[in-house]
């Protein structure tokens, strides 16, 4: 996937992708704010709530049709379906509503994930919130969101002072104990700390609006689109090692290096504990 060569195959899987995405929209709009609403919990054995809903699944269905047809030789992990092994080196990676939490609860925080990769990691990605009508894209060349506003550029922040940071995440347990104390002692350094973000959370991120994501027990599917976007538009994602986050676990997203190796230090100092 390098070199321009490929130029034709890059189009190819950013058609695509916005295929996907427009194909999901309506699926996750069908159900969204309605009183028949229906929520399943997946969690085994009493640990938690994760739900699911016909939504979800209807969303990645029609992806899933989409891909069988128009990539069928490329692999698919999602959410809901689980993974499809593939022969041409690329898998799609699919959450139909990152943020299900939020949907049921008629927040419009959650969003269509949708991206492709190869063995080093996602490519190209697309977070997508259907009821407000944004859609944040990355890779390829490729940094812009569309939506009510027209398309703009994506761009993370620049360097600002640590103690003026914004700092988002999900759940304010964040993971377990010793997790969420490491992201606390991030947290008692910044500025402000909101939660409840899901993936808007990392397409905030890419707009420059705030200056660091982090998370912890995260899915490959969680965050292969959001490192897409936000690298895109110029920021860093790691894991809370400073490697790889594709494989899911805790990560962390920021605007930029500086900030990026301040918040890192604190994590692993904490989790040193």
């Amino acid at each position: 996937m390098t070199g321009q060569s490929d130029q034709a195959t890059r189009d190819e899987l950013v058609r695509v992708a916005h295929r996907l995405a427009d194909a999901a929209r309506p699926e996750t709009l069908r159900l969204f704010r309605q009183a028949g609403l229906v929520a399943d919990d997946k969690t085994r054995d009493d640990a938690g709530f994760d739900p699911v809903t016909e939504a979800d699944r209807a969303a990645e269905r029609v992806m899933r049709d989409i891909l069988d047809k128009e990539r069928p030789s490329d692999g698919i992990l999602g959410e809901e379906y689980g993974t499809k092994p593939g022969s041409s080196g690329l898998s799609w990676t699919l959450d139909p509503i990152d943020g299900t939490r939020g949907y049921i609860s008629g927040t419009p925080t959650w969003g269509v994930l949708i991206s492709v990769a190869d063995a080093s990691g996602p490519l190209f990605g697309i977070i997508d919130q259907p009821f407000i009508g944004e859609r944040f894209c990355g890779g390829f060349g490729i940094a812009e969101v569309t939506g009510p506003q027209g398309v703009q550029p994506l761009e993370t922040r620049k360097r600002r002072a640590f103690p003026d940071a914004t700092l988002l995440t999900t759940f304010p347990e964040v993971g377990t104990a010793k997790e969420g104390r490491a992201f606390h002692k991030v947290a008692e350094k910044v500025k402000l700390v909101r939660y409840g973000m899901d993936c808007y959370g990392y397409a905030l991120l890419a707009a420059g609006q705030v200056d660091l994501v982090i998370e912890a027990g995260l899915q490959p599917y969680d965050i292969h689109a959001p490192i897409a976007v936000v690298q895109a538009a110029g920021g860093v994602v790691s894991n809370w090692q400073g490697g790889a986050a594709h494989h899911g676990g805790r990560v962390i997203a920021a605007a930029n290096r500086d900030v990026h190796a301040v918040a890192l230090e604190m994590l692993q100092d904490a989790m040193d504990v």
